[in-house]
């Protein structure tokens, strides 16, 4: 287990310094190390106070929705949670949004697969806000069509957004679409069904066949039902309405701190609906497969979204680099103490494994 995330440490760090080569390879190094210099570093401190108030209601609203299994305290969601930005931050592959529920199945023995489907709801309420808000910014916001940016050997241009925000527009489809079938009990009575029918389907001795049913079938229904349970908030909807206004703080307050950094940053001076599209670009960019801490894309997102706004190369480069860095850095240093503080095994939850209890 210690090689292989010795394997994925090295992997991402090579990975993301490739990413971060290709997002800056065509920035004057001179000029943006003299634009790092003249940025005012005291706006970071109500920068990173923002970010964390962020995340403080990120674990408001993961409680909330577990409370349809079971209520945890905010202590108990804030540590899975912040261990598993932590590890998103320095593993490549997002392992981190596997490691929240398996903290939550060592400390609290919720069900693993229980765990899990409250992040995709919580990750469905993200997508459906996050593309809600690009249509609306992206409609009263100015951008200049024409820029083109290249990374490695590829030209982003507003094509390449349509395509990507198209992108996350049909993931959350799916995954709405997803949740509906499992949580409806007739179309999951009908799944398990047909999932327990399968082996009877192959020519396997009785012997195989009752092997196959334990094994693999009733632990694929058991998996369902864990899943639907955790998505039973959807049927409510007073904690929808309460899910979606912490959603609203979320991303509110994620967009303040990136626009309370223009204040110390010379030559980024964009309105906060301006600084929100992106934002929004950023995140679009970052949720193509990342690297650890989503280097290099993020930079690469940042400086394409700042050229639609006529920022020069080194100003858009410079600002990107500085706050990516204060987003992550202080994610990765609360997650580390999270996981001293209740004792957990970052090895063990980022690539253990993690069955279901009965």
């Amino acid at each position: 287990m210690k090689k292989r995330m010795t394997f994925s440490l090295i992997a991402g760090v090579l990975l993301s310094a490739v990413a971060l080569y290709l997002a800056f390879r065509n920035v004057p190094f001179t000029e943006f190390v003299q634009y790092i210099k003249s940025i005012n570093f005291l706006w970071t401190v109500p920068v990173m106070a923002i970010a964390f108030l962020s995340y403080v209601f990120r674990v408001y609203r993961w409680a909330y929705i577990l409370s349809s299994i079971r209520k945890i305290t905010f202590w108990e969601a804030f540590h899975p949670l912040m261990i598993g930005f932590m590890i998103n931050c320095v593993l490549p592959g997002r392992v981190g949004e596997f490691a929240r529920p398996a903290i939550l199945q060592k400390k609290d023995n919720i069900p693993f697969s229980a765990g899990l489907a409250t992040i995709v709801v919580e990750r469905v309420f993200d997508v459906i806000f996050l593309v809600g808000l690009f249509a609306a910014v992206s409609s009263v916001v100015i951008i200049n069509p024409d820029t083109e940016i290249t990374f490695g050997n590829h030209h982003l241009n507003s094509e390449t957004l349509d395509a990507l925000s198209g992108g996350l527009m049909k993931l959350g489809i799916l995954l709405i679409a997803g949740i509906i079938v499992l949580s409806v009990d007739k179309t999951r009575a009908i799944s398990s069904r047909i999932i327990m029918r399968i082996p009877s389907l192959f020519s396997f001795n009785s012997s195989a066949r009752e092997k196959i049913m334990d094994k693999v079938c009733r632990s694929l229904v058991n998996f369902m039902e864990n899943l639907a349970s955790g998505f039973a908030l959807i049927k409510n909807f007073r904690k929808v309405s309460v899910c979606v206004i912490f959603s609203f703080i979320v991303w509110i307050l994620m967009a303040c701190s990136y626009y309370v950094l223009t204040f110390g940053c010379p030559g980024i001076d964009l309105s906060l609906t301006e600084i929100t599209l992106v934002m929004l670009i950023v995140i679009i960019f970052i949720s193509l497969p990342s690297v650890p801490g989503f280097w290099g894309l993020w930079e690469a997102g940042g400086v394409f979204a700042l050229s639609l706004f006529g920022i020069p190369l080194n100003d858009a480069a410079g600002f990107t680099l500085v706050n990516h860095f204060i987003q992550v850095v202080p994610v990765i240093i609360i997650g580390f103490i999270s996981a001293v503080v209740i004792g957990i095994n970052i090895i063990q939850v980022s690539y253990g494994e993690t069955p279901d209890s009965e």
